[in-house]
């Protein structure tokens, strides 16, 4: 007689625990479900690793981590309900031993340098040749850190310059979806001096022009995410 339900499902687990025996344990996390099945096809081909579960946002990561323990994680940053980040941080906090790649389309300074001290191990770009990428997830898996020489010169285009306070940070985003000076003070329980004196930083440190041009800049570097812009 067939056997169906929760026998099968254990014993399709057991196939698979068989299957992926010897092998390291990696999490893919991609807001694109074409992406995932790539990345997944591409290491699940691998003699030494294999996909041990995807998730499409942040909370999916994290409660994928919980409950799969991997070796390690591939973090895509542009999820859509959170910031890669973010769900970084959750997970370090939680499991500090965590092995952490982030998957980028491309190396954006101030979210590198964010990344770097949430504690990831590498960078991957999602350009980069397979034999790269495999390469990059086995040195992390072996213990090892690696910075791309494409994500380094981007970090090295910025070195020693002032960042931006958070304060600066918040103003910013209340600037860049359209308010005004009066609107940034009401909403910030400051003065208009105030975020006139903020202003004038920010454009100094970010050497913009003028406040159109201050934006763009924080947009092209990751230094303002609209994540929970208010």
């Amino acid at each position: 007689m067939l056997k169906t339900g929760n026998h099968t499902d254990e014993k399709t687990r057991t196939i698979l625990n068989l299957e992926n025996q010897g092998r390291f344990r990696v999490l893919c996390v991609d807001h694109h479900a074409v992406a995932r099945e790539g990345i997944s096809v591409l290491v699940n081909c691998q003699p030494d690793m294999s996909i041990v579960a995807q998730a499409s946002n942040g909370r999916e990561a994290i409660e994928c981590f919980r409950k799969q323990r991997p070796d390690v994680t591939l973090m895509d940053l542009m999820l859509p309900d959170m910031c890669g980040i973010d769900a970084i941080v959750a997970i370090r906090a939680e499991f500090p031993e965590a092995r952490i790649i982030v998957l980028t389309t491309f190396g954006v300074d101030f979210e590198i340098q964010r990344a770097l001290r949430a504690g990831v191990c590498s960078f991957l770009l999602k350009s980069m040749p397979p034999k790269e990428m495999l390469d990059t997830i086995r040195q992390v898996y072996a213990g090892k850190k690696r910075v791309p020489p494409e994500i380094a010169a981007r970090l090295a285009e910025h070195l020693g310059e002032e960042p931006l306070t958070e304060r600066e940070i918040e103003v910013l985003k209340l600037v860049m979806v359209g308010n005004r000076n009066r609107d940034v003070a009401d909403r910030l329980f400051i003065s208009v001096e105030t975020v006139k004196v903020h202003m004038k930083h920010i454009m100094e440190k970010l050497s913009a022009s003028d406040r159109t041009h201050a934006t763009t800049i924080a947009a092209q570097r990751g230094i303002v995410q609209l994540w929970g812009t208010p």
